[in-house]
């Protein structure tokens, strides 16, 4: 499992080469995440309403391998937009991948843009 966390490498909106089709934004919960896949990659794709937001990064939970990221719930912590793992609480910002409270490696995480109703995620290759 340790060689599926190298895969995952945080990835500027400057550094896009790749606008990959997640797709329709009615797919997406509001408020919520749901996984796609990109190559060897699983993505969580977050619909954040509340802030008129969207955010993505790796499935990938550093802490227990699993992937669970995107079943997590989505909240704000001093504006910071975050995600809790639904196995054991950790949260990380959205923006950054940053463990928040605690001392785990961050997430990486990736670009979101909508055009239209379809939703697309930045990634290098």
């Amino acid at each position: 499992m340790i060689a599926n966390l190298s895969t995952y490498e945080s990835v500027t909106t400057e550094e896009v080469k790749v606008w990959f089709k997640a797709g329709p934004v009615h797919k997406f919960p509001k408020n919520g995440g749901a996984c796609i896949k990109y190559k060897d990659k699983q993505i969580a794709v977050f619909n954040f309403t509340r802030q008129g937001q969207w955010y993505a990064c790796q499935n990938l939970c550093p802490h227990k391998m699993e992937m669970v990221l995107s079943r997590g719930m989505i909240g704000e912590e001093d504006r910071q937009p975050k995600i809790a793992c639904p196995l054991h609480k950790s949260t990380f910002s959205l923006k950054t991948g940053e463990n928040l409270n605690g001392s785990l490696d961050a997430i990486a995480t990736y670009p979101v843009k909508v055009e239209g109703e379809t939703v697309y995620v930045g990634f290098m290759e």
